[in-house]
């Protein structure tokens, strides 16, 4: 039996190793030479250096549980090398069900740029062979051969990763010094691995990951998102044994307690230094990348944030470039020009145009930002000044919504930027609401932008020369486009949390539901994720108000797979009672 706190965890099965889907290679321990020159296959990339694999090495934990891991480490390098880890959950070394494959033109990634033995969102073994370091592959708790339970985030995992650093920097190859690298779960688990201050720890590169598992993508703003973890769940874990069930965790517990308190990592407690990477365009991390890079609580932490999707940005050579910098200093005590390099660089998108990349700060927040207060008015617009007079809007909450950016009953404000301007870091809004006939709203904002003639645009988030697409032939999902920043919010969630919000960003308790009396109008403050939008003057920026999300999907088959629990109409309250007002970063640079 598996508890956190006095809290039994809910168990159901990982999919099977029998499925092909799994691409199960076997367990088996041994050693293999990969020559320079060598290739998977001919539709991958080759090695650089002649690399040692360790296949399905033993990392054994403080309670008996048996991890299985690969180890890829250069041969003709002089002494011992530190080691790159890469904890994950999805199959090491090629296996497993998820790869680039899944997104239309791959993101941008071609097949033949990669070796195809590194893991998904995890450093290409490949590559980092020839730079002097090993990579380490491991199989979490429960995956594939790994003995024990799959474990979704949280203290226990934090521990699990604690004893993999510790055991892998006692190898006879290592230098003692070992780094954490990788993407999404990747990223995640890193926060509480580093929160727990293994001894041998030199850094972490959590290349955008949630920090928050409840708040920030699970349950955010109080509205169960199960679509997409549900499908990872039933469709991309494998394993001999048993695995949480978040799903079946949150039906049974919907509000905050002591289970989803442990998925908030404890930032505030690393110490080693961190590259920090994050994007506008994950429907999944954004907020768990910015809120990572504040919270740690030392000055030895760079955050960049790029223009793209990660999986594109993950395997770029300029990336590669850049971690071997931060690795070299930081693992092998380089004395190089790293820590000359900017605390917060920023890329901004103009979505008809090229993105601008890494505008320079020297924190984040960006502390120049000047915040603008515009509220909402029954016209349509939005103003400096609060409407005179009493008004009402609504919308029909309970339609059915695609994803697609095609969706109907939203209301929209729009603001016309009279000077060139840039819309950096957080947004919130803050709405008055009723409902006629129900006692709860599911409430969903964005932010978007629009042209001089009040178009909608879209930004393609990968290079069309990349993914060798014509601009007409890119899919409608959020890994290849970009609507906006979003914010949701059910009313009984409303209650703030006063020790973790922040002025720029409210946080909630979700630790109890505040029901809403039919017609009774109720204040709802809502943080919309950080952006980065460029705006000429002309243009326009436009909120909108749903009960639907407006973020795309995903993936295509989990299109209409979101769904809201509203009823009936719902309706907006503007005028001198009710402030409805929107508030957003201005930078200018």
């Amino acid at each position: 039996m598996y508890k956190v706190g006095d809290i039994e965890v809910l168990q159901c099965a990982p999919s099977s190793l029998d499925s092909p889907s799994a691409q199960y290679q076997g367990c088996n321990p041994g050693t293999v030479i990969l020559p320079t020159g060598h290739r998977k296959d001919s539709n991958h990339a080759e090695f650089a250096a002649n690399t040692i694999l360790e296949r399905d090495i033993e990392i054994p934990l403080r309670d008996g549980t048996i991890l299985r891991a690969d180890v890829y480490r250069p041969k003709d390098f002089d002494g011992k090398v530190p080691a790159l880890m890469a904890w994950s959950p999805y199959g090491k070394s090629g296996q497993g069900f998820l790869t680039l494959d899944l997104i239309p033109g791959r993101v941008g990634v071609p097949q033949n740029k990669l070796s195809g033995y590194e893991s998904f969102e995890a450093p290409d073994p490949a590559e980092w062979t020839s730079r002097g370091y090993a990579i380490v592959n491991v199989d979490i708790r429960g995956v594939f051969d790994s003995t024990g339970d799959i474990r979704w985030f949280g203290t226990r995992d934090g521990q699990d990763g604690y004893d993999a650093v510790e055991h892998v920097a006692q190898l006879d190859w290592c230098t003692g010094k070992v780094a954490l690298v990788g993407n999404s779960w990747l990223a995640a688990t890193q926060w509480s691995i580093a929160a727990e201050r293994p001894p041998h720890l030199a850094c972490i590169a959590p290349l955008e990951g949630v920090s928050d598992f409840y708040r920030e993508t699970f349950c955010r703003g109080g509205v169960p998102y199960t679509p997409f973890w549900g499908f990872l769940r039933s469709h991309g874990l494998f394993g001999r044994n048993q695995q949480e069930d978040v799903v079946g965790m949150l039906a049974q517990y919907p509000l905050m307690n002591e289970y989803w308190k442990d998925k908030r990592a404890k930032i505030e407690d690393i110490q080693v230094p961190a590259y920090v990477l994050a994007s506008y365009s994950s429907g999944l991390h954004t907020v768990g990348s910015f809120r990572g890079f504040e919270d740690i609580p030392h000055q030895n932490k760079w955050l960049r944030v790029h223009p793209t999707f990660e999986w594109h940005d993950l395997y770029k050579p300029e990336m590669n470039n850049e971690l071997q910098l931060f690795f070299d200093r930081f693992t092998k005590g380089i004395q190089n020009s790293w820590e000359q390099t900017p605390r917060v660089r920023v890329s901004t998108l103009n979505f008809h145009k090229e993105p601008e990349v890494n505008h320079v700060f020297n924190d984040w927040p960006v502390p120049s930002a000047r915040p603008q207060l515009l509220y909402l008015s029954a016209d349509g617009s939005l103003n400096e000044n609060p409407s005179p007079s009493t008004l009402t809007l609504s919308y029909q909450s309970d339609v059915s919504a695609m994803q697609m950016d095609t969706n109907t009953e939203e209301i929209q404000f729009v603001y016309t930027f009279q000077h060139r301007s840039h819309l950096v870091g957080y947004s919130k809004v803050i709405l008055y609401m009723s409902c006629n006939y129900h006692d709860d709203m599911d409430v969903f904002v964005q932010l978007r932008k629009a042209d001089s003639a009040g178009k909608t645009l879209q930004n393609i988030n990968i290079p069309l020369s990349d993914l060798q697409m014509q601009s007409s032939e890119v899919e409608t999902v959020n890994c290849l486009k970009y609507l906006g920043p979003t914010g949701i919010l059910r009313a009984s969630h409303r209650k703030l949390d006063s020790h973790l919000s922040k002025p720029y960003w409210p946080v909630h308790t979700h630790d109890r539901e505040e029901r809403v009396e039919p017609g009774e109008i109720v204040r709802l403050e809502i943080g919309l994720w950080p952006t980065g939008i460029v705006f000429d003057a002309g243009e326009k920026l436009v909120l909108k108000i749903a009960g639907h999300h407006m973020a795309l999907a995903e993936f295509v088959p989990l299109r209409g797979a979101f769904k809201a629990g509203n009823k009936g109409r719902h309706n907006v309250h503007m005028g001198p009672e009710h402030q409805s007002q929107v508030i957003f970063a201005i930078v200018h640079m």
